[in-house]
C-alpha cells in the first residue's frame, strides 16, 4: 500500500475541451480563446477582462485609468433607472458643402446613433435635469450642424422648463467636412447657454476623455461648475501644434484635467464611481423650490 492508495484521480482528454484547426493526433493542439473577452488598457498595458472591466466603470483596476465611455453606459452609469426619455433622437446631418467620402451612414451604422450627441431628460438622484451627453465613437464625437441643434435645443427645453442642464462632452472638436456650418454650432450653443444663465439656471460640464477643439472653445469650459474624469485629455490645438506655432517646448500633462484643475480651469476631478454622487449633492445645494 502506498501513501497514495487512499486517493482517486480523475484524467480528462483536455483536447475535447480546446478548440483546433486540424483534429488529426499528428497536430499540435491550439488553445480558442473567443474574440472580445480581453481588453488591453490604452494607459499601462494590462490585459483587462472585459466583464470584470465593464462592471468596474470602465476603470482599470491596475492603473486606474478611466477608458472612454459610450453613451449607453454613461447613461446607465448617472441617470436613475427608468426616467431617461431621449428628445430629438433623429435629428442628423446630411452633407451640405458635398465633402467627398463624407459618410454619415457609416457611423450611424457603427454607433446605432443619428448623431454624436443623446440628448434627453432624466432624474440624478430625483433630481429632474436635462442632459447631454456625447459619444466618441461616432466620427470622433465631432459637432456638426446636427450636434449644435440638438445641444441647443436641449439647453432651450431646459430654459423653458427652468431646470439644469448638464453636458458630458468628449469630442475632437468641430466637424471639418462641415466648415463654417460647425463652427457656427459654438457660438449658437454659446448664445443658448448665456440665456439659461440669465434665467438663474445651472449648468454643469463633465469634462471626459478627449475634450478638445472647438468643443473646448464654446460650451465644454462655459459651465457655472465644471468637472471632469481623471487623467481627460482638455485642448484646444494639439501638443505639437502649440510647439511648432510658439517655438517652445510645453511641460508633459499640461493638457490634462489635473494640471487645469492645478491652474484653476476647472473645479474638480471626480473619479466616475463617484460622479453621480458628486453631481446630485450639487443639484441638491441648486434645487429651485
Amino acid at each position: 500500500m502506498g501513501m497514495f492508495s487512499s486517493k482517486k484521480y480523475i484524467t480528462l482528454d483536455i483536447r475535447k475541451h480546446i478548440e483546433t484547426s486540424d483534429k488529426s493526433e499528428d497536430k499540435e493542439y491550439k488553445p480558442y480563446i473567443p474574440n472580445g473577452m480581453w481588453v488591453k488598457c490604452p494607459e499601462c498595458g494590462m490585459t483587462l477582462y472585459k466583464e470584470d472591466l465593464e462592471k468596474g466603470n470602465l476603470v482599470c483596476i491596475h492603473c486606474h485609468s478611466h477608458l472612454r465611455m459610450g453613451v449607453a453606459e454613461r447613461i446607465k452609469l448617472i441617470i436613475d433607472e427608468g426616467t431617461f426619455e431621449e428628445i430629438d433622437r433623429n435629428i442628423e446631418s446630411d452633407n451640405p458643402l458635398n465633402f467627398t467620402d463624407y459618410d454619415i451612414k457609416k457611423y450611424q451604422n457603427k454607433t446605432g446613433l443619428k448623431s454624436a450627441v443623446v440628448t434627453g431628460k432624466g432624474n440624478i438622484n430625483k433630481h429632474p435635469i436635462m442632459v447631454a451627453i456625447m459619444e466618441f465613437g461616432f466620427k470622433g464625437g465631432s459637432m456638426s450642424v446636427a450636434e449644435g441643434e440638438k445641444i441647443t435645443r436641449a439647453i432651450e427645453k431646459a430654459t423653458a422648463e427652468k431646470l439644469p442642464i448638464i453636458i458630458f462632452t468628449a469630442s475632437g472638436g468641430a466637424r471639418m467636412e462641415e466648415g463654417i456650418f460647425s463652427l457656427m454650432q459654438m457660438a449658437k450653443t454659446s448664445a443658448a447657454l448665456a440665456r439659461h444663465s440669465q434665467a438663474g439656471l445651472l449648468y454643469i460640464t463633465v469634462l471626459t476623455d478627449p475634450t478638445t477643439g472647438g468643443i473646448t472653445a464654446s460650451f465644454a469650459m462655459l459651465g457655472d461648475i465644471i468637472l471632469a474624469e481623471p487623467g481627460t485629455l482638455v485642448g484646444f490645438a494639439g501638443k505639437r501644434v502649440i510647439e511648432q506655432t510658439i517655438k517652445q517646448q510645453l511641460p508633459n500633462g499640461f493638457q490634462t484635467s489635473e494640471f487645469l484643475l492645478e491652474h484653476g480651469f476647472i473645479d474638480k476631478i471626480v473619479p466616475r464611481g463617484e460622479l453621480k454622487t458628486t453631481i446630485g449633492k450639487i443639484l441638491e445645494m441648486h434645487k429651485i423650490d
